[in-house]
């Protein structure tokens, strides 16, 4: 069987309505990064971080994967499929792919504040339970504070997603600029030879290799199902 690794980007998720941390009414809103978002951020005011993404999180209530989530979940009826995505929302998921490694984090978890990758102090929240009291601890003692990769933090799972892209037959890149690194980088671990398409509405400078499709996640994917 073969294998297809699809890296995601926020425009996969723009479709459901999940607005982009970049666009100009983004997601970051009327707070400045550095307070929301960065180890620094978030020593000078948990309980502000805290309230954040318990805002963030009850904004994607209700939020349900688009069309294109659920053709790259189908993929898996015909290949061996891994996604990888920048994304810390949980609509690939939703949407019933089994294989998905999340290089920023996930929304819906919290974690230790002194070690963020322990696995035993992380915690998944449930969406009529997704709001976490400022001050609340966690086992070892430490804050409990989102499971996001922080600007200026390492990306715990790149080594993981790379080792993915180097087994890819097929590569696929939907809904990112591929300015983001490391994550951007990943398309540098693919064999010479291997298919590359790239799905997003505006041209991106990917390389002369790269079969680009301009269309939205959901319309770019129905085109890409025919060609597979």
């Amino acid at each position: 069987m073969k294998k297809i690794v699809v890296l995601t980007g926020a425009g996969m998720s723009a479709e459901s309505g999940l607005k982009t941390f970049r666009d100009a009414d983004g997601l970051w809103e009327e707070y400045p990064v550095q307070q929301v978002a960065t180890h620094e951020g978030w020593e000078a005011d948990p309980t502000l971080v805290t309230n954040f993404y318990n805002m963030l999180r009850k904004k994607c209530q209700g939020v349900q994967p688009n069309e294109g989530h659920r053709l790259v979940a189908a993929l898996e009826d015909r290949y061996d499929v891994c996604v990888v995505t920048q994304n810390v929302d949980n609509l690939h998921e939703v949407a019933g792919s089994t294989h998905v490694i999340h290089l920023h984090g996930e929304l819906m978890k919290v974690c230790s504040s002194k070690d963020p990758d322990d696995p035993r102090y992380q915690q998944l929240l449930t969406a009529d339970n997704c709001e976490v009291e400022p001050g609340t601890r966690c086992g070892d003692g430490s804050l409990l504070r989102p499971f996001i990769v922080f600007f200026g933090e390492a990306v715990p799972n790149i080594t993981i997603a790379a080792e993915e892209c180097q087994k890819a037959d097929i590569f696929i890149i939907i809904g990112t600029s591929l300015n983001v690194y490391p994550a951007a980088g990943l398309i540098h671990y693919v064999r010479p030879g291997v298919p590359v398409y790239l799905i997003d509405p505006k041209p991106v400078s990917a390389g002369a290799n790269v079969k680009q499709i301009l269309k939205g996640a959901s319309e770019g994917m129905k085109e890409l199902s025919e060609i597979l």
